[in-house]
């Protein structure tokens, strides 16, 4: 089959590429092939009652299909070029804005009327950060929630379906350029385009950095963020998260000088497991609908680590101390704060007399035995720091999942259209190194098509 464009990844990036191009451009020709399900089709068996833990689905429904890794996020589109990516070093600041804003509108247009935006602009919270030497990052944040944002991708897929050639289960091997455009190969089918657009986010980091090998493409990257996920009641942060929902707060450590920063707040939110490549790590969630909210409150503390000359693989790094986690716990390890900073393994025992209820089932087990030491004392200073603006933080019943590890895919070398060095070859979103969030990857996607719309043109 012959196609205008072929998209690789259903993702944010892949769903906002193929949106705008068939918006403006209905006469082309487009094919999106995703590796995971359909949307209606992605059920996590874990129910916490006959399946308690992972089991390591061929294509994890958490991570892959229809929405991306995304799709069951909180749904947090944060407006800002203060994190989440560096798509602004690309196509400048006020544009990577315009691009956010532009997607917002879409959202709100197909589901999301109604929810929220916060801002930290005047907040009054950045001045009690600074006292105690923490940094609240700008931003605007739009809350879907994960019940919302189902919604709308669930109106974007409608939409979409009926203008656009969607293969889903179907993992592409192989990406060759050929006479006039790409051949990309599936298991048992190939198929052709005059250009392709590859959005396949954190869980093909492995498969794009193959990709870029086989091309010549160039790419760097030697990031790695590694951490735990915090859960408290929610009244510990309700002071920051009724006025700002998500608190993007950066602490540099006296000992070591390294930054640690929060991510991804759920305020009274669940927190879940994520499956990346096989290894099981930790996420959090959370809902726009009352009924479906926790008493607790969780958010991720990570730790940047950023390797020199002559360490290359800082991802294979982050996943040989997830795996350590998965070998001691079977899955993700759950420490009280309490026991952790007093040198003793969590129980079962010590777990269900906490003042807190676990939203995840976890081993109890002790983060020290995981977690290296420089990172794990950057954690426990954060907690310390924190505990200054949110007196409770410190507690000892706060509990500590591990591992939370953030995989940064290798940056590709793109130019101001994100296009590699073949050209009507471009790399978007998460998959691309570039963009580290829903917002950015979506951001992404729109510039692309409207990229490939004005060389049409």
């Amino acid at each position: 089959m012959n196609y205008d464009v072929i998209i690789i990844g259903a993702g944010p990036g892949g769903i906002f590429s193929a949106y705008e191009l068939s918006l403006k451009k209905p006469e082309l020709k487009i094919a999106v092939f995703e590796a995971g399900h359909a949307l209606a089709n992605r059920h996590c068996p874990i129910d916490g009652e006959k399946i308690k833990s992972c089991i390591g689905c061929k294509s994890c429904s958490i991570m892959s299909g229809f929405g991306g890794a995304g799709a069951f996020s909180d749904g947090k589109y944060n407006i800002t070029n203060d994190f989440g990516g560096t798509l602004y070093e690309y196509v400048g600041k006020k544009k990577a804005l315009d691009l956010m804003r532009y997607v917002d509108e879409i959202n709100l247009r197909y589901g999301g009327e109604g929810t929220k935006l916060y801002s930290t602009a005047g907040s009054k919270f950045k001045m009690e950060c600074i006292r105690h030497d923490l940094h609240l990052l700008d931003a605007s944040v739009r809350h879907l929630g994960t019940d919302i944002n189902y919604v709308v991708l669930e109106n974007l897929y409608d939409l979409l379906k009926k203008k656009v050639d969607f293969f889903f289960d179907t993992a592409v091997e192989s990406v060759a350029a050929i006479e006039g455009g790409y051949e990309i190969h599936s298991a048992d089918h190939s198929y052709t385009c005059k250009k392709c657009i590859i959005s396949v986010g954190r869980s093909g980091s492995k498969w794009m950095e193959k990709v870029c090998r086989e091309l010549g493409i160039p790419t760097s990257s030697n990031r790695v963020d590694i951490g735990v996920r915090v859960e408290l009641p929610a009244e510990v942060f309700a002071h920051l998260t009724d006025e700002l929902y998500e608190s993007k707060i950066v602490y540099r450590t006296e000992k070591y000088g390294d930054k640690v920063r929060t991510f991804c707040m759920n305020p009274k939110g669940a927190v879940v497991n994520e499956n990346t490549n096989g290894i099981i790590t930790v996420n959090g969630h959370s809902y726009e609908d009352p009924a479906l909210q926790t008493g607790n409150t969780n958010f991720a503390l990570l730790v940047a680590k950023h390797f020199s000359e002559p360490f290359k693989d800082s991802n294979n790094y982050g996943e040989s101390i997830a795996k350590l986690s998965n070998m001691l716990g079977g899955g993700v390890l759950v420490q009280r704060f309490g026991d952790l900073i007093r040198g003793k393994r969590s129980t079962q025992s010590r777990i269900d007399e906490a003042f807190i209820t676990p939203t995840l089932k976890a081993t109890p087990g002790d983060l020290s035995l995981v977690l290296p030491k420089r990172i794990l004392d950057g954690i426990i200073e954060m907690i310390y720091a924190l505990d200054k603006i949110a007196p409770g933080t410190a507690n000892d019943d706060t509990l500590l999942y591990g591992v939370e590890v953030k995989f940064y895919n290798v940056e590709v070398v793109v130019n101001e259209n994100l296009e590699s060095l073949y050209k009507g070859l471009y790399i978007i979103g998460d998959g691309s190194g570039i963009t580290h969030s829903l917002s950015h990857a979506s951001a992404s996607g729109v510039h692309v098509a409207r990229s490939i719309i004005g060389n049409e043109a």
